[in-house]
């Protein structure tokens, strides 16, 4: 989950402006973390406690109302309802690491998935991204290696992962749908070397840079056995007080146990 937050903050700066390069300071004093962080923290919290996630995300939306939430997100948290809105945005796949490393089977992996995406991201693609993503963070958690990884989310879910950065990267521009953002976040983790080259490759594709590094470094975190210490320290210091408390509360209940 830290791997998350970490891609989160580190493409914080790049989100409107794209680099195509893996040749940048890793933080940035104007690095912040975004709505990415802070509903992967709140699907962690609704987890930890049993809590309605549907709450939750109104909660964290209401706390943290300048992180950043696109526009459909932000009517649906400020609605009285909690009606999908059929989304196939790749807000789903960017909240939902903590799924991957809560549950014990891939089965229940999948279906926690869903639901978790369901009170947003209703549409086939919003939640087809949730469960490769998933998938991907419990695959890589479970030993699983790249090439396992790479076959089944392509067997599975239809994603195109045959492309490498380098053949992705020139022609790529910014797109929102789940779509456009997970093959291209598994491709960033499937060339890296380590969870910060996963990161850096990640940016340097631009698009929803602080979005398709948070997915990135999901994955990258449970495949590479967590994220080095200097950086998850960083990482950590970028987040206020209650978020930082819950996500070591939640590295420490699952990740820990899984590692």
């Amino acid at each position: 989950m830290i791997g998350a937050l970490t891609g989160d903050i580190v493409g914080s700066i790049y989100e409107w402006n794209n680099i195509k390069t893996t040749d940048f300071p890793l933080f940035q004093d104007r690095c912040r973390f975004t709505d990415d962080s802070v509903l992967t923290v709140a699907l962690a919290e609704s987890i930890l406690t049993g809590e309605g996630y549907g709450p939750l995300l109104k909660r964290y939306c209401r706390r943290y109302p300048d992180a950043g939430y696109g526009r459909s997100f932000l009517r649906w948290a400020q609605s009285d309802d909690c009606l999908p809105y059929n989304s196939w945005g790749n807000g789903a796949a960017m909240r939902i690491s903590p799924a991957g490393w809560a549950f014990d089977s891939l089965e229940k992996v999948l279906r926690k998935a869903e639901e978790y995406s369901v009170l947003t991201h209703d549409h086939p693609e919003g939640i087809r991204g949730a469960q490769a993503t998933a998938t991907a963070v419990y695959l890589g958690r479970s030993g699983a290696s790249k090439q396992e990884i790479r076959s089944y989310v392509s067997d599975t879910f239809s994603y195109d992962l045959s492309r490498t950065c380098d053949e992705i990267r020139p022609g790529y521009t910014f797109d929102v749908s789940c779509q456009g953002t997970v093959p291209q976040a598994l491709a960033a983790f499937l060339d890296s070397t380590d969870f910060e080259s996963a990161i850096r490759l990640a940016i340097s594709l631009g698009g929803d840079s602080d979005t398709l590094a948070g997915i990135t470094g999901g994955i990258a975190q449970a495949y590479y056995g967590g994220v080095p210490e200097p950086i998850a320290a960083k990482t950590l210091a970028f987040l206020d007080e209650p978020l930082r408390r819950v996500t070591l509360e939640f590295q420490e209940r699952f990740v820990t146990r899984c590692g």
